[in-house]
């Protein structure tokens, strides 16, 4: 069984880029319709074509299964989401530890949310300074809930509820 155990967190500043070890472009879409259902994704790393199937379990937990599929196949199933999210992902370590740093863009910039990947949910993480407010678990920051609800639609009075640490 394939467990994805995550925590997510926004940026207060840039000193997370002095940790980046790669990057790569993203563009996915959606094939679901209920953030409480099983989420169907697919992603195009501008090199593979993956389809992720997720479900929330408990806390930050989640079921998640990946698989490759054929270019040919990708780019038709792509070619007809109407919502996609754009962002630029950063591969950083600190403190021996593999950390992501998604950069949106589009409607979503220019929202960055770092998160790192866990072994389970009781281990211990020292976070880095560059952190801001955690934001596992609230529905409005997943992917899935930024393409039907992007963050440059959101209000004020949103922003500074969820960006005050």
């Amino acid at each position: 069984m394939a467990l994805e155990i995550e925590r997510r967190f926004l940026i207060k500043n840039d000193q997370w880029k002095k940790f980046i070890t790669h990057k790569t472009s993203i563009e996915q879409g959606y094939l679901s319709s209920d953030l409480e259902d099983w989420i169907i994704r697919i992603r195009f790393d501008g090199e593979n074509f993956v389809i992720a199937l997720k479900k929330h379990i408990k806390n930050f937990t989640n079921y998640e299964y990946e698989y490759s599929i054929p270019t040919n196949e990708g780019e038709i199933i792509m070619s007809t989401l109407k919502n996609k999210i754009k962002k630029e992902r950063f591969f950083l370590e600190v403190d021996q530890k593999s950390w992501i740093v998604d950069c949106f863009k589009e409607e979503n910039f220019p929202l960055k949310i770092a998160e790192i990947e866990l072994t389970e949910e009781k281990e211990e993480v020292i976070l880095p300074p560059f952190l801001s407010r955690e934001i596992t678990g609230i529905k409005v920051f997943t992917n899935f809930s930024l393409i039907n609800y992007p963050f440059s639609k959101w209000v004020n009075k949103d922003l500074k509820s969820f960006t005050k640490k």
